[in-house]
Formats: structure tokens, sequence, C-alpha cells
């Protein structure tokens, strides 16, 4: 029974020092915010959240659109490489931030598929869509793994029963198994919003302008120091705790 209390004393007090480790400089800057008031002031400041919630919008409409067919295919259906395409949409969460930049730019400017996407007009250096396409290409991994899983929930005998009743395959995906998945759509599409809204790396080496918010800041930081840069920070800080507090509520009304 001794051991056991220390055993448990001792995890206790490891998960406490770790708990600390998180939360107190967190608490320290919401504490001690700085001119929060002058920073929603600052036009620039303005701006670039508006540029990164229209972004990280943007790449999560995307993301829906794009990754909901292949976590359907991961879910219901077993074939040969089904390991290697999960673990190349994983591929995002693994490599550093600038090395994503690099490869985005060493794509559209180093591959013949590249340039030609560009010749009809998209381009992506210092472009609002270069920005939606680091976010889209951070952000994809939890949006598939977030429908696979839901998915993966879902009792085909559902579908099948639908079937026998004689509705078409995508009448059934769109009136049964959708609606059954959309706490992990929102769950995705939150995860997805929160990972490139904060993305900064490849951005900088992407589209440097028109700058996002966590731009914004390494500037602000750069040239003027702690004082310029913790209140737009705190914001930052603030818009996170507020999605991974939806994000939370959404996983606990699932359960």
């Amino acid at each position: 029974m001794k051991a056991d209390k220390g055993f448990n004393l001792l995890f206790l007090v490891i998960s406490l020092f770790l708990l600390l480790f998180v939360l107190l400089p967190l608490l320290n800057m919401i504490l001690n915010p700085g001119n929060v008031a002058g920073a929603f002031n600052d036009s620039e400041v303005i701006k670039s959240l508006l540029v990164s919630v229209k972004a990280a919008g943007t790449a999560t409409v995307l993301a829906i659109f794009l990754g909901i067919p292949l976590s359907y295919l991961l879910a219901r259906y077993h074939f040969t490489g089904k390991n290697i395409v999960e673990a190349i949409i994983d591929i995002p969460m693994a490599i550093p931030h600038s090395v994503i930049g690099i490869m985005i730019l060493a794509f559209f400017y180093g591959t013949s598929i590249g340039r030609g996407i560009e010749d009809i007009g998209f381009e992506i250096v210092d472009n609002f869509w270069g920005i939606v396409v680091v976010m889209l290409y951070v952000g994809l991994p939890y949006m598939v793994n977030s429908g696979r899983d839901g998915f993966l929930m879902v009792e085909e005998e559902l579908e099948n029963v639908s079937r026998t009743l004689g509705a078409s395959k995508i009448k059934t995906f769109f009136n049964i198994s959708l609606p059954l998945i959309k706490n992990n759509l929102v769950s995705g599409s939150i995860l997805t919003f929160a990972r490139g809204i904060s993305e900064v790396g490849a951005i900088l080496i992407v589209a440097y302008f028109p700058k996002t918010t966590p731009v914004l800041i390494l500037d602000r930081f750069n040239e003027y120091g702690l004082s310029s840069s913790k209140p737009i920070s705190v914001i930052m800080i603030v818009l996170s705790i507020i999605l991974f507090s939806v994000f939370r509520l959404v996983r606990y009304n699932k359960k």
C-alpha cells in the first residue's frame, strides 16, 4: 500500500509539473496582455486578422469537399496500398513548416504541372491563394482523419438497408452516412481551421503578403520586441482557446 501511495504521488507531482509548464506562460500572457486595445485600433492588425480568418475559412471549406470522399473510401474499402495512402495524408503533420513552404514553391515553379497551373492565372507567391494553398496542405490530415473515424463508426448495415429500400448509393451517402458524422465534420473543420490560422513558417516562404496575423506577430517582434508583439499574440491566444473550447464541447456532446 505504501508503494502504491508513493507511485501515485510521484505521478501526481509529474502531472502537476506538466500542467504548470503549459499553463503558467499562458496565464502570464493573459494576465499581462499589454495594450490589446491599441492592437484592436491598429488597422494592420485588423487586416491581418481578416486575412487569416478568410484564408483559414476558405482552406477549411476546400478541405471538407476534398477530404470527405477520401475519408469515406478509407473507411469503407480495403485495398492494396491503403496504409501508404494513409501515411501520405499524414505526412504534412511530420514535415517541418519551412520545408512545406519550400516543397510548395518547388512544385509550382519547378515542375511542368506547377508552371501549367501558373499559366492559367493561378499564382501563389505573395498572394492570398498562396496562403490558402499552404493552410489547405497542412490542414487536410485533420479533416481526412476525422472524417474517416466518423465513417468507421457508422454501421454499414444502415447503408445496406437504405440501398435495399431503393435508395441510390449517392442518396444513401447524403441522407444516411454524412448526417451521422456531422460531429466529426465539425471537429475536423475546427482542427483544420485552427491548424491553418496558426501556420507561419510555410506562409513566410510562399506568401509573405498579404500578412496573416502570425506573420505580423513575428514582424512586430523582430522590429519592436515583446511590447509590440504581445498584445497581438494575446488576441491569437484567445481565438485559439475559443476554437478548442468549441472543439471540446463538440467532442463531449458526441459521446
